[in-house]
């Protein structure tokens, strides 16, 4: 519940971002144009992402035939779930890795790399793939649209700002100096809390996979596994596309230090200990 309390403070905070740098930079005809736009762009990558991002990463679509026991998988945790059956998609990559894709429970795929299938054990890979689930279950892409068009809003203003000028809730020409100010730092708040609502989210898909796998200590396993596997194993379809990298259970390229304050996932040490604190404490977990 507290993490389901945090997305909706994230997501207040965004929106009330928004509003103010959209009043002092654009009055509020250009906040009302520049969310249009971001609207139009981030509908469009809605209702296409999920085929655009397959496309990408050359996934195939598997069944109970081309992979039995995979796909057989799939099927017992989508009806533990008590979720539509998603498409099942297999990536021929050696980085351990996966994702979940599409615009709700009806229209979902879950892709995992022949990677992951290779170096984690039938209940590690439940629980990765239940975590994928959970994220369809929570319609955390819905949620990731909505914060991406606010950002991206906020992004257009300060453009705007930066070549004409920002423009008070009067329509005079404000302060220059403030106006690149906020140019500047508006869109580094919007990206900022925009992370912090993707780490969140990861959190609470790792509650959810747990409780749907019924394992989360295999869950834990699993993301100890991939960070070390990971490490020496780069996938290049993430490397060329980094935008992509928020889908994956795992980030392939989250940094440290200052890098984490823009990570879309939160340090896989803490997963593990949170996963494992629910293993102990009776599937409870622990909920910060």
């Amino acid at each position: 519940m507290f993490n389901w309390a945090r997305t909706g403070l994230l997501m207040a905070a965004i929106v009330a971002l928004f509003g103010v740098i959209g009043a002092a930079l654009g009055g509020r005809q250009g906040m009302m144009l520049a969310l249009a736009f971001a609207g139009v762009s981030n509908f469009f990558a809605y209702w296409f992402s999920d085929k655009m991002v397959l496309r990408m990463y050359k996934a195939r679509e598997v069944d109970e035939t081309s992979a039995p026991q995979f796909y057989g998988m799939v099927r017992e945790l989508a009806q533990r779930a008590q979720l539509p059956m998603p498409k099942v998609y297999l990536i021929d990559e050696p980085a351990p890795n996966a994702f979940a894709t599409g615009r709700n429970p009806q229209n979902a795929a879950v892709a995992a790399t022949t990677g992951i299938l290779r170096v984690l054990n039938e209940a590690e890979l439940r629980g990765v793939m239940a975590h994928e689930l959970a994220h369809v279950k929570h319609r955390d892409i819905l949620t990731q649209t909505i914060s991406a068009t606010m950002a991206g809003a906020i992004s257009a203003l300060a453009n705007f700002a930066m070549f004409f000028g920002g423009r008070g809730s009067d329509g005079r020409p404000a302060n220059p100096i403030a106006t690149i100010a906020v140019a500047l730092l508006a869109p580094l708040a919007a990206m900022m809390i925009q992370m912090a609502l993707s780490r969140t989210r990861e959190y609470e898909a790792d509650r959810g996979g747990a409780e749907i796998s019924g394992d989360p200590q295999a869950l834990a396993s699993a993301l100890d596994k991939i960070q070390r596997y990971a490490a020496g194993t780069p996938l290049p379809t993430t490397e060329r596309h980094p935008e992509t990298a928020q889908m994956m259970i795992l980030n392939p390229l989250s940094g440290g230090g200052i890098a984490s304050l823009f990570s879309t996932h939160p340090p896989t040490e803490e997963r593990i200990s949170r996963l494992m604190d629910m293993a102990r404490g009776g599937m409870r977990g622990r909920e910060r």
